[in-house]
């Protein structure tokens, strides 16, 4: 398609000053075709430097002014070449709508605006995405790889446990710009000592700083470099200070269509899957509820999804059906909304799966698919299920009345590792989680060999029933697909926070030694596990550094820099029937 098209010169206008609404001035690159006439405008917006996106083929600087589009890459609020304060997403629903109305009245625009970027630079999307009203002229909008949510896997995952493994060094990689405009050179040394070698995005945190306690001196440690760092601490329920840039909950002010891609191994994925699904019920307008579409690759965050190479996450390759040019779908999207040009996109499906195992794309009609067949699947033991060679087992056969429960100890000065998952800057996506098995504080249950293939694609849930002798804990879930030659391929995991059981806005604390019913989130995958594989559900009380760990003790978050042990107990049994539920798919 791109090839028969029109390409353009292109001429770049750098670091045009656009005033906000208070007078503060964005700085922006204008990137548009070298030819008389209106284009229609395309918004990228990121914190990480409008210079660093030109040679990067990911940000699209110069693919869509060739094709006939204005590019704007501008540098946030308060970042580089703006000024202003930096506070990180607040900031962007404002800002967003002024420069989509700024676009569309220049000479060179043709008064249709639409958004572009990945990662932050897809929250900028949704946090405009959500705001009340949306620009006039702002068209549509496609997020790639990012968080709706920014209570909810931003800073905390699900489970009302926080994403420690990139907050810091995440923090730290844009703390650099802001210590940097204010001459602060002594703390811009003292941030290499926090750090080790560049890992996947940024520089991850030695492991003496990973562990280092109390979690709050972070606060103090960063105040210049990330002055709102303290506001992750102060505001650990999910509540009004979050509710503004949570898209999810201002799906009603969505009326536009939007295009979300994501992938499996993303650790914003639930960004793209519970955006789709609240403005396909919710969203403020007929155009907007019936014109979503989403796409979900096997990659991890950083794929650079513009490059037709083979596509994996970890240690594994996924083939080169993985590999898509993601900007093709892009363009006939944005070429049939803002130019009224028929590419035949929207008589596509407007769901667009991977399904991993299979290695192949498929197309359905919804998310989560119709004709699913939730299922569930029992843990069972003889009340040694400690590590992979203990005596779990799993199958769709209910528990026995009297059935042992499981026990493993859980030490926070001891976690168990991550190893991989959706997770960012640590290294994310598929390791083979042996070594983390063949731990005493991890539980394994595993099934016998699969007869035929079977299909899981959607939502997966762990329902746990657990005693601690904490005032608070964590437990973790993690489901694998366990080779014939042993190789452990994680799928997805998740956590709760024991006191945030029911509610991620109103604690409940738990007694010591009572039985608790948790449900902990492991968001979704498409994958099928083979014939002659294994399916196999891990519970622990940690996985660290990507979560925090919760140091049994029951303080406030941060504050404690005791570690205490915890004994743990899982019940299997008729009355306590301890499962995971699969969304089958029938093949």
């Amino acid at each position: 398609m791109t090839a028969q098209r029109r390409q353009y010169p292109v001429i770049r206008e750098p670091d045009v000053m656009v005033p906000m609404r208070d007078g503060v001035r964005l700085a922006t690159d204008v990137v548009r075709p070298d030819a008389p006439g209106r284009f229609p405008v395309l918004i990228n917006r990121g914190p990480y430097g409008k210079d660093s996106y030109l040679d990067n083929p990911d940000h699209s600087i110069w693919f869509f002014p060739r094709n006939g589009y204005v590019l704007l890459s501008q540098d946030v609020r308060g970042r580089f070449g703006s000024e202003g304060e930096y506070n990180p997403l607040f900031q962007e629903a404002q800002d967003g709508y002024d420069i989509v109305e700024w676009a569309a009245r220049q000479p060179w625009s043709n008064g249709r605006v639409a958004t572009t970027g990945q990662s932050y630079l897809g929250a900028t999307q949704y946090t405009l995405a959500g705001g009340h009203p949306l620009p006039p002229h702002l068209q549509t909008l496609v997020p790639v790889s990012a968080s709706a949510d920014f209570h909810q896997s931003w800073v905390y995952h699900t489970g009302g446990v926080m994403e420690w493994g990139w907050t810091v060094p995440y923090a730290i990689l844009k703390g650099r710009n802001t210590l940097a405009r204010a001459g602060r050179d002594d703390l811009l040394a003292r941030m290499d000592d926090y750090v080790i070698a560049p890992g996947n995005f940024g520089q991850p945190l030695s492991d003496e700083w990973y562990r280092h306690l109390p979690l709050c001196d972070w606060i103090d440690r960063l105040r210049e470099a990330a002055p709102y760092f303290h506001e992750y601490f102060d505001q650990e329920l999910d509540g009004p200070y979050w509710w503004p840039i949570n898209m999810i909950r201002q799906a009603a002010n969505v009326t536009v269509p939007m295009f979300h891609i994501t992938s499996w191994y993303d650790i914003f994925l639930e960004g793209a899957l519970n955006s789709y699904n609240a403005i396909r019920q919710h969203g403020g307008s007929e155009l907007a509820r019936r014109n979503q579409k989403l796409l979900v690759g096997p990659w991890g965050h950083l794929r650079p999804f513009t490059q037709p190479t083979t596509g994996g996450a970890g240690n594994i390759d996924f083939g080169p059906a993985a590999a898509i040019e993601l900007h093709d779908y892009m363009m006939r999207w944005y070429d049939y909304w803002l130019q009224d040009i028929d590419t035949g996109i929207m008589d596509d499906a407007p769901v667009k799966l991977f399904v991993m195992g299979d290695n192949r794309w498929r197309d359905e009609q919804e998310w989560p698919l119709a004709r699913t067949h939730y299922t569930r699947w029992y843990l069972h033991s003889g009340g040694a299920a400690n590590t992979r060679s203990g005596d779990g087992s799993l199958s769709t056969v209910p528990p026995e009345t009297d059935a042992p429960a499981d026990e493993f100890t859980y030490d926070p000065a001891n976690p168990a590792p991550t190893m991989g998952g959706n997770t960012l800057i640590i290294d994310y996506g598929v390791f083979d989680q042996r070594p983390v098995e063949d731990r005493p504080d991890v539980l394994v249950y595993t099934s016998e060999p699969l007869p035929s293939d079977v299909e899981i694609t959607g939502p997966i849930t762990v329902t746990l029933y657990a005693a601690t002798t904490a005032p608070d804990t964590d437990f973790t879930a993690k489901l694998v697909d366990v080779r014939p030659d042993g190789f452990a391929h994680n799928l997805q995991d998740g956590v709760i926070r024991a006191r945030y059981r029911t509610s991620v806005r109103e604690p409940s604390p738990i007694n010591p030694g009572r039985v608790y019913r948790y449900e902990i989130d492991l968001w979704a995958t498409s994958h099928v596990v083979k014939a002659g594989h294994r399916i196999r559900v891990d519970i622990s009380s940690s996985n660290f550094p990507r979560f925090d760990r919760n140091p049994n003790t029951g303080a406030a978050l941060g504050v404690d820099a005791r570690l205490q042990a915890a004994r743990q107990t899982v019940h299997h049994s008729a009355q306590h029937p301890s499962h995971i539920t699969l969304p089958i798919i029938p093949r």
